[in-house]
């Protein structure tokens, strides 16, 4: 009986648990809580917008469950907002999924690529770490291998390989994934304790960037 018990007030606990989790208004976010403040404040590609940096690693699985609460978002983005996706570069594990990203991006397929990197290497298992790899994914997305293979080692992707790790350290960017608002606010799972209310905490400091916008 003693045992029975305990089983169903554990199951009532954890069940409290998962909805507390699920619920976005957990948080007070007038009071400041679900997101920090970045210091220095970082300047943003338009000021006429209010900027949201994502910084993932297709390597990271907290990065992929949070892909779909994004896409979804991003069904609904303001017009006075911009969102940019930006690899995160820790280590050497981390470049080739980074490169593969920005060499998506030269050739213009990354809306064709992003979400089926995620699934093949986090469904799939696929490393895809090496550059032949890289190159017989983006074929069978239709890519040349000659091209993809151009555009890897391309200038444009160099330079912003070099860019992404100065970006990281701007932002004080430790882990993945981490969202910024307007070069002035960050959060995370950690900080949102759970993605609903990383959400709810993007879209309230970007409605208080908005309001403050010229």
């Amino acid at each position: 009986m003693f045992s029975a018990l305990r089983l169903i007030l554990l199951f009532a606990a954890l069940y409290s648990i998962s909805v507390n989790a699920a619920e976005p208004n957990a948080l007070n976010l007038e009071k400041g809580e679900g997101y920090a403040t970045i210091t220095p404040a970082q300047p943003t590609q338009d000021p006429n917008k209010v900027e949201v940096i994502e910084f993932f690693w297709y390597g990271c699985p907290h990065c992929y469950r949070l892909e779909p609460y994004l896409t979804e978002w991003l069904k609904k983005l303001p017009p006075n907002v911009q969102f940019i996706r930006q690899p995160a570069v820790f280590g050497p594990r981390w470049a080739p999924h980074a490169r593969a990203y920005f060499t998506a991006e030269a050739l213009g397929v990354i809306e064709n690529i992003h979400a089926d990197l995620f699934d093949a290497i986090q469904n799939k298992r696929r490393p895809l770490s090496s550059e032949e790899e890289l190159a017989e994914f983006f074929e069978e997305h239709g890519v040349d291998k000659d091209q993809f293979r151009q555009a890897y080692h391309s200038f444009i992707v160099d330079t912003k390989m070099r860019q992404a790790g100065a970006m990281s350290a701007r932002y004080g960017v430790s882990g993945v994934p981490a969202i910024m608002i307007n070069g002035k606010y960050k959060t995370n799972g950690t900080l949102a304790k759970n993605f609903p209310n990383l959400i709810a905490v993007m879209d309230y400091l970007i409605a208080s960037e908005s309001k403050d916008s010229p």
